[in-house]
């Protein structure tokens, strides 16, 4: 065999080698959290989330569990309205109220961070005060790659959300995983654990529904 031939042969080599990798790669879900999220695809991905919300901005969507395993006979979800409104929505922070039923106690806080973005859990009695778990949450971890369909986001437990379900007894809760994904026709809201928990409300934002009363503690808010 020539040098030439033999170039050829391991260069031809070579190409199969790669072709052959390329092949063996799994194909990607949309919504699937990468597992190599890059140093630039949590702040991407807060810009994706605080854009995409602030295009909703003042609109109300009614959801249904799409998930909710293992089920338990006394739901707080089950046979109630779910409504989601995007209440507040600045560059920087977006406030979205999850009404359930005639419970307005709940809002999302989606805020910037230096790491990406961070998801607390607001949660208020009807006078306005503070519950005992409140502001639970924890800093974005992981998310899909920039570009894709759907946005999701991954928010485990932080130090400070373990802490608090620690004091007050809620052990199973410390391994929370809360999550969030965005499209242009849904958002969904997730809550897992280890072990099989799994929670997932599905918003159809293509169908915009009356906005709720302002949440319990909001300044305007019916006392």
């Amino acid at each position: 065999m020539s040098l030439r031939d033999l170039r050829c042969a391991v260069a031809l080599s070579l190409l199969l080698g790669t072709l052959a990798g390329c092949s063996a790669m799994p194909a990607r879900k949309s919504g699937d959290v990468d597992a190599r999220t890059s140093p630039r695809a949590l702040p991407e991905a807060a810009d994706a989330l605080l854009a995409g919300l602030a295009r909703h901005c003042g609109r109300a969507y009614a959801g249904t569990v799409e998930t909710d395993v293992p089920e338990t006979a006394d739901s707080p979800f089950a046979g109630k309205s779910l409504v989601m409104h995007v209440r507040e929505c600045g560059r920087d922070v977006a406030r979205v109220p999850f009404h359930v039923g005639e419970d307005r106690s709940r809002t999302w806080v989606f805020t910037r961070n230096a790491s990406g973005l961070r998801l607390k859990h607001d949660h208020r009695h009807a006078d306005g005060s503070a519950d005992a778990l409140t502001m639970y949450g924890g800093d974005a971890a992981s998310a899909s790659v920039p570009g894709e369909p759907v946005s999701r986001i991954a928010f485990p437990a932080d130090a400070e959300s373990i802490a608090m379900f620690r004091a007050s007894g809620r052990e199973v809760s410390v391994t929370n995983v809360w999550a969030v994904e965005l499209s242009d026709h849904r958002f969904v809201y997730e809550l897992s654990r280890p072990g099989g928990r799994l929670f997932r409300v599905v918003f159809d934002l293509d169908r915009p529904v009356a906005a709720p009363p302002p949440p319990w503690g909001a300044t305007d808010a019916a006392q």
